[in-house]
């Protein structure tokens, strides 16, 4: 399925309060240096996975932050999972761009991982990251 970000945001005081209902949880597979992740089972990086650790994002609160920084901007995709948008994508002080997906494990609760060349989609999210 494509991803795509919405075309037209909810309100302010709705992104708001999703921002407010998001949490990082990670994901062992992303991971090689668990930091204070709290990973279950602990950091298992699988070579076909991209690593959160290329993305200089070693604690929680980093990763929580740049969600829901995300959710703050808008920056959503329009095909919902249980209340909450499968995809959530944020852009870092470095540039780097940040997509966390919706994990099914409990309400409001995502994983990410950064996204490089020569994924197209890096391009839409920095442009909607600048204009918000």
């Amino acid at each position: 399925q494509k991803r795509r970000i919405v075309d037209a945001a909810p309100a302010q005081n709705l992104l708001n309060d999703l921002a407010n209902r998001v949490r990082y949880r990670g994901s062992p597979y992303h991971k090689k240096n668990p930091g204070d992740f709290r990973l279950m089972p602990p950091a298992q990086p699988r070579p076909d996975k991209t690593l959160c650790d290329t993305a200089g994002i070693f604690k929680l609160a980093d990763a929580d932050r740049w969600l829901r920084e995300g959710a703050r901007r808008g920056l959503i995709s329009d095909n919902p999972q249980h209340g909450f948008p499968k995809h959530i994508w944020a852009v870092t002080e470095k540039g780097i761009v940040l997509e966390a997906t919706y994990s099914n494990e409990n309400p409001g609760y995502y994983h990410g991982y950064p996204l490089f060349d020569p994924d197209p989609f890096r391009q839409i999210v920095i442009g909607r990251w600048n204009r918000t």
